[in-house]
């Protein structure tokens, strides 16, 4: 039986070199994968994209965006011949409803669907497809990086030029602000966000 799967960490613990690496596996296999990259900080009309990882690795993906079903939009492919595997990267882009529509990937079309994506944002907050990933997926993986003193990192602070932490803005902002990977003590610190 097909699951839906969610693989999450904080910043740069290498969420898309393990989907590429996954993805490799299957067509090195002679399966046929279907990979969606979020579309949200994407400018144009284009429909595909590379997910691309820190260390160089990419591959084409189709742009998911809010208004669209990705249910219907797998099963067409579907249509077009067999499909092994969707992967999706920046999962916690997604809306609640396209999470659902994954689900019905796995549970109704038999293809396994993996996830991979951050769990909270710059404030210590859910993403809105994180959320539904964390309620509904049949398998939840954390992979770990660590934070600057060596603990384990599970937060991301989003930094201005000048290397000060900010903690207002919109939720995503990939164009000027950098991220950085801390733990829960640290980001604190910095963020004073729910410091006591």
């Amino acid at each position: 039986m097909a699951k839906l799967y969610f693989t999450y960490s904080a910043m740069n613990a290498g969420k898309s070199t393990i989907l590429l690496q996954s993805a490799y596996n299957y067509r090195e296999r002679g399966m046929q994968v279907m990979l969606w990259t979020s579309g949200h900080y994407r400018e144009g009309e284009s429909e595909t994209a590379d997910i691309c990882s820190r260390i160089g690795l990419k591959a084409e993906a189709y742009l998911y965006r809010d208004e669209l079903n990705l249910f219907e939009l797998i099963s067409a492919r579907m249509n077009e011949g067999p499909l092994n595997a969707v992967f999706v990267d920046e999962a916690q882009f997604l809306e609640g409803e396209q999470v659902w529509q994954l689900a019905h990937v796995a549970d109704r079309l038999g293809v396994p669907v993996m996830c991979y994506g951050l769990r909270t944002d710059f404030q210590g907050k859910l993403f809105a497809g994180s959320a539904a990933l964390l309620a509904i997926a049949d398998q939840i993986r954390e992979v770990r990086t660590i934070c600057h003193c060596g603990r384990k990192a599970t937060m991301t602070a989003r930094m201005d030029s000048g290397g000060r932490a900010l903690i207002e803005g919109a939720q995503v902002d990939v164009e000027k602000a950098q991220y950085v990977s801390l733990c829960r003590q640290h980001w604190e610190e910095v963020t004073h966000i729910h410091s006591t």
